[in-house]
């Protein structure tokens, strides 16, 4: 399912630094694969690492209108298998996962902020802000470097209004509403392409597709090993 925000006025796609990154092993497979997608079209959205023994290596990525179909994902894993083989930036086997980033998306660049203005965010502060980390509400874009939020957990005596920092932001992604789905419906009752996710499944220096079928039309997965 395709999604655009309520603003798609065009921005500098390829060129536009994530305010939001990853620490450790992410941030070298980040460094590695982002040049690569930028080659083919697409930019890097998140880098996530997860388990230990046979972990997933999951990369979101999107074309300039927010979507990523399945060909964008098989494109790019065969673009980026070769460049993670020769680097081995994680030790031992893992599989590889090509994803779109989904209808509830991590915010990661100020134009994303910009873009889903009206909607609803949920954003997770490194540094507190009155003793609190987590706060949720509803985007109201961006001024200077903080992002402007109307809060929908505020207690009586606080504001709702409230300005964050997008440099000391942990984590940041939209909040699934019914008003997000409709938009999405909407999008994609005017010809934008399904949004669909691929991975890829094979030892080094092999390819080997195994497509799971048992996922919904906007999730479907395809794995590649690599070691």
């Amino acid at each position: 399912m395709a999604l655009l925000g309520m603003d798609d006025r065009p921005t500098s796609f390829a060129d536009e630094k994530r305010l939001i990154t990853e620490p450790g092993r992410a941030a070298r497979v980040a460094a590695l694969t982002e040049p690569v997608l930028a080659g083919l079209g697409y930019r890097l959205v998140r880098v996530r690492i997860s388990g230990s023994a046979g972990c997933t290596v999951q990369l979101m990525a999107e074309r300039p209108d927010g979507t990523m179909t399945i060909e964008d994902c098989e494109a790019a894993s065969r673009a980026l298998s070769p460049v993670l083989d020769v680097a081995d930036p994680i030790e031992g086997s893992y599989r590889l996962e090509i994803s779109s980033p989904g209808i509830d998306r991590p915010l990661v660049r100020r134009s994303d902020f910009d873009r889903y203005a009206g909607h609803v965010a949920q954003v997770e502060m490194q540094i507190p802000i009155d003793g609190r980390r987590r706060f949720r509400g509803e985007l109201n874009g961006t001024e200077g470097e903080h992002v402007r939020l109307r809060r929908s957990d505020a207690a009586a005596t606080e504001s709702a209004e409230i300005l964050l920092r997008m440099d000391d932001m942990l984590e940041a992604r939209l909040v699934l509403t019914d008003a997000l789905i409709a938009e999405a419906l909407r999008r994609s009752k005017h010809g934008e392409r399904d949004e669909q996710t691929q991975g890829g499944h094979a030892p080094k220096g092999r390819r080997q597709k195994d497509t799971n079928t048992n996922k919904t039309d906007s999730d479907k997965t395809d794995t590649k090993m690599l070691r």
